[in-house]
C-alpha cells in the first residue's frame, strides 16, 4: 500500500510504499527550505508489535563520531540521512506501521528537529486472503553483512536450519505450504521442474502421492550439468520414478520451467510459479521469486501447457500452438494478468516486453540475470522513462570469445554513463572495506549464477497503471524460442507492483555499493564517507540529474 503525509506547513511531503519485507520512503522539501537541512532522522512505530525507536544507519558526522566502529549503526537522531530516499529493509509482512520523518537543522552536534512528518503505512500480506497473486521473494543475499554478523564466515549448511531459515524468508514455506493444499484423494499436484533436487521439496510431493494419496505427476528436465546433482538421482532417493516424466522433446534446449499447479477433480484451482529453481541454490541461494497466483482460468491455462509439454512433440509442433493458447496483449493498457508461454515460433514475445520498456513512462526496472539483448539496449539507450534501473549477474552474458565478453561489456559501460540509467551488477565484500564492512563470504550453493537470477521487469510501478512481468524466462532469444518456459503480465494491479518494486530496490541498493567498491582499486586503502558538514549535500538532487528525478518519482 502507499501513503503520504506532509509538515504543519506543507513544505515537507513524505510518500510511504509498503511491499510485504520492504518499505520505501520518498522525501520533498522545496529547494529553497533546503539550505542548512542536515539530513532527515527516522522513527518507526510497530503498533503491531507495540515498539518504537529511532532507525539507524552506517554514516556519522566526523567532527561528532570520527572513528565508526567496524558493524555499529548510529542512530539517525544524531546522524541523519543525508538523501531524500531511504528504505526499510527490516520491516515484516502485515505489519502496521507509523514513520516519522524529521527534518534536523542546526548543527551537527547539536541538531535540532524541524519540519516533520508522520506517515502509517500497512505492510502487504504475502497470503492476503482475495488477492490473486501472492508474492514471496527470499533473501538472496548471502554474502551480506547480516549473514556475517548473525553466522560469520561458516556456510550455511556448516550452520544449519537457522541459516537457511534466514535465507529462505518465506520462500521455502510457500512452496511446502502449496504443496500441502493437496489435501488427499480428488486433489493433484502437476509439477514441471528444471532443477528437481531440493529434498524438502521431494518429501513434500512423496508425502502428498503415498501419504494423502493426491493425484501426484511430475514433468522434470532430463539432461543434466555436470556440475549439478542429477534430478534422476534424486527422483530415485524419493522413489517417485512411477509419477514422473521426463522431457525430452525434439528442438527443444531447456525445460525451464519451475511450475506447480494444485488441481481439484481434475479442475485447476492455482499455480505457483516464479524464477525459483526446486534446488537448494534456487530457494536459499541467488535471488529469487516464488510466485503464486490464485485464479482458476490461469491456472487452466497453466495445466493446459504441462499437458501439451507431458507429450513430448517436437518443438515445431508445440511452438506454434503455445503462442495461439498465450496471445500478448491486443491493447497492453488494459487491466488484468495474461500469461505467455514458450517456446514460441519467433522473438514477438520479447519485442512487445522490449516496447513496453522503451515506451513506458517514469521509471523502468529489470532484472538481467545472462546478459542484456540488443532489444533492452536499446530501450536503456532510447527509453520514454527518465529513470532507468537494472540489476544484472554480470554485464555480459555467456559468449564462446574474450573478444566478444569485451565487446557486451563496452556497450553496457556505454549505457551506464547515460545520466538516466543506473546499473548494479552483483558483487560482494571479499575483502572489507573502509575498516568497518566484515568480509563477506558467498553462500556456495549456486555455481554459474551466484547473485541475480529472477527474471522481471516493472514500467511505471508508482504510476497509475502500473505494469509487472515476471516469470521463468530471461529476456533472451533462447527463452522465448528454444525453451519451456513461462511469465505473468501483470497490468494494473498496485499491490503486485509496491511489492516487487520494494524487493528490485532492496537488492538495487545492496549491489550498488558492493559494486561501486570493486570497481575501485586500492580498496584497502580507501577511506571513510562522512556526511556532510558543508550545506552540499541536497543541491544534486535538485536540476536535471539522476537524483532529482528519483526524489520527484518516488515522493510522488
Amino acid at each position: 500500500m502507499r501513503n503520504k503525509g506532509h509538515s504543519a506547513d506543507q513544505s515537507l511531503s513524505v510518500q510511504a510504499i509498503a511491499g510485504t519485507h520492504v518499505v520505501l520512503l520518498g522525501m520533498n522539501l522545496p529547494r529553497e527550505k533546503c539550505s542548512g537541512l542536515l539530513g532527515f532522522a527516522l522513527r518507526r512505530e510497530d503498533h503491531t508489535e507495540g515498539e518504537k525507536y529511532w532507525l539507524n544507519g552506517y554514516k556519522t558526522f566526523e567532527s561528532v563520531e570520527p572513528h565508526p566502529a567496524l558493524g555499529v549503526l548510529y542512530s539517525t537522531r544524531q546522524h541523519p540521512i543525508q538523501g531524500f530516499t531511504w528504505s526499510d529493509f527490516s520491516a515484516k509482512p502485515a505489519h502496521d506501521y507509523t514513520y516519522e520523518v524529521i527534518a534536523l537543522r542546526g548543527t551537527p552536534a547539536q541538531p535540532q528537529e524541524a519540519e516533520t512528518v508522520k506517515v502509517t503505512v500497512k505492510t502487504e500480506d504475502e497470503k492476503l486472503v482475495g488477492s490473486m497473486h501472492h508474492v514471496h521473494f527470499n533473501r538472496g543475499a548471502a554474502a551480506s553483512q547480516e549473514y556475517t554478523r548473525r553466522f560469520g564466515d561458516k556456510r550455511p549448511d556448516e550452520v544449519g536450519p537457522a541459516a537457511f531459515d534466514w535465507l529462505s524468508r518465506g520462500a521455502a514455506e510457500a512452496i511446502k505450504k502449496f504443496i500441502e493444499r493437496a489435501k488427499g484423494p480428488g486433489w493433484g499436484l502437476r509439477v514441471g521442474a528444471y532443477e528437481f533436487t531440493d529434498d524438502p521439496v521431494l518429501q513434500a510431493l512423496q508425502d502428498a502421492w503415498k501419504v494423502r494419496k493426491a493425484d501426484v505427476q511430475i514433468l522434470y528436465h532430463a539432461e543434466n550439468d555436470s556440475t549439478k546433482v542429477s534430478n534422476e538421482q534424486e527422483i530415485k532417493k524419493f522413489g517417485l520414478e512411477p509419477i514422473c516424466t521426463a522431457r525430452r522433446a525434439r528442438g527443444l534446449a531447456l525445460a525451464h520451467n519451475k511450475i506447480i499447479i494444485l488441481t481439484k477433480a481434475g479442475k485447476a484451482q492455482a499455480v505457483l510459479t516464479g524464477s525459483t529453481n526446486f534446488s537448494e541454490g534456487g530457494i536459499y541461494g541467488h535471488s529469487n521469486v516464488v510466485h503464486v497466483c490464485e485464479n482458476n482460468r490461469i491456472a487452466e491455462k497453466y495445466l493446459t501447457l504441462w499437458t501439451e509439454l507431458k507429450a513430448n512433440a517436437d518443438k515445431k509442433i508445440v511452438a506454434p500452438l503455445l503462442a495461439a493458447q498465450t496471445p500478448l496483449p491486443a491493447n497492453p493498457q488494459v487491466k488484468g494478468t495474461t500469461p505467455v508461454f514458450s517456446p514460441r515460433p519467433d522473438l514477438k514475445a520479447l519485442e512487445w516486453y522490449a516496447r513496453e520498456a522503451k515506451n513506458g513512462p517514469g521509471a523502468l526496472f529489470m532484472t538481467f540475470a545472462f546478459g542484456m539483448h540488443p532489444l533492452f539496449q536499446d530501450a536503456y539507450a532510447n527509453g520514454q522513462a527518465g529513470l532507468r534501473y537494472a540489476l544484472m549477474e554480470k554485464m555480459s552474458g555467456p559468449t564462446k570469445t574474450e573478444d566478444q565478453r569485451i565487446a557486451n561489456e563496452k556497450l553496457i559501460i556505454d549505457l551506464r554513463k547515460m545520466e538516466e540509467n543506473k546499473f548494479a551488477i552483483g558483487a560482494h565484500l571479499a575483502q572489507g572495506a573502509f575498516d568497518r564492512w566484515a568480509v563477506e563470504k558467498l553462500s556456495g550453493l549456486n555455481v554459474h549464477v551466484r547473485y541475480l537470477h529472477t527474471k522481471y521487469m516493472m514500467v511505471d510501478p508508482l504510476g497509475p497503471n502500473p505494469l509487472v512481468i515476471t516469470g521463468s524466462a530471461n529476456f533472451s532469444a533462447a527463452s522465448t524460442e528454444d525453451n519451456d518456459e513461462n511469465m505473468l503480465i501483470i497490468r494494473g494491479d498496485q499491490r503486485v507492483a509496491d511489492i516487487y518494486l520494494g524487493e528490485f530496490m532492496r537488492l538495487y541498493n545492496h549491489f550498488a555499493f558492493r559494486d561501486w567498491l570493486n570497481s575501485h582499486p586500492g580498496l584497502d586503502a580507501a577511506k571513510i564517507s562522512f556526511l556532510d558538514e558543508k550545506n552540499t549535500w541536497w543541491a544534486r538532487y535538485f536540476g536535471t540529474s539522476f537524483a532529482s528525478r528519483q526524489r520527484q518519482y518516488f515522493a510522488g
